[in-house]
């Protein structure tokens, strides 16, 4: 099971594929697109600022091109969350589990932002699924699109150059390039503490 999610998520394959194209997509549909939830948004990010350094020919551009790109596909994201949202509305909380859609999802963000507030839209980058829902439920309950874009930009801002930065500079070092599979692991994992607590939290007030 190891083998298989260090396969599951290899930088290079995925980065081959692609390239700097669909690493934007990713960061894009992870933030942007109901479907875009099970995308491994912050591994990428970190891999990628590590290959931006180690193999730069994969991706083709320096690491303040690489930052400033993922920056604008994040905010692109978070707006294109924000307008669908404010589209649907609570009809989202009516509309029945799927198999791609699950209304947990959005009750997780929910309790999420009633502890958090605003700072959600920042907090949640760094959180899987509730980065994807967080815009979504930012429109639906109408934030001030001015008040949005503020913590939208320093959210995207916060994420990308944080990640992107860590996998650039511990990029060099040998020991992480050789554990690249396990540190993708970890970073899932830790990631999806905060979730799993909200989620509990949010199944108890219910």
């Amino acid at each position: 099971m190891l083998d298989f999610l260090k396969q599951l998520t290899d930088p290079e394959s995925i980065i081959s594929y692609g390239g700097l194209a669909l690493l934007l997509f990713v960061v894009f549909a992870e933030t942007g697109l109901l479907i875009g939830f099970f995308l491994p948004g912050d591994s990428l990010i970190f891999i990628s600022g590590m290959i931006c350094r180690t193999k730069p020919e994969l991706l083709g551009v320096n690491i303040t091109v690489l930052l400033i790109l993922l920056i604008v596909a994040a905010v692109i994201g978070n707006m294109a969350g924000y307008w669908f949202g404010h589209k649907v509305g609570p009809a989202l909380f009516n509309r029945k589990d799927s198999w791609l859609f699950k209304k947990r999802y959005l009750e997780t963000t929910r309790t999420f932002y009633d502890k958090n507030g605003g700072k959600t839209l920042i907090l949640g980058r760094f959180l899987p699924i509730i980065r994807t829902f967080a815009p979504i439920l930012a429109g639906i309950i109408k934030i001030p699109f001015g008040r949005f874009m503020l913590f939208n930009i320093a959210g995207a801002v916060a994420w990308i150059v944080s990640l992107g930065l860590c996998g650039y500079f511990l990029g060099q070092i040998k020991w992480v390039q050789e554990n690249i599979g396990y540190i993708v692991i970890f970073l899932i994992v830790i990631t999806l503490i905060p979730v799993a607590t909200t989620w509990i939290r949010s199944k108890r007030k219910s």
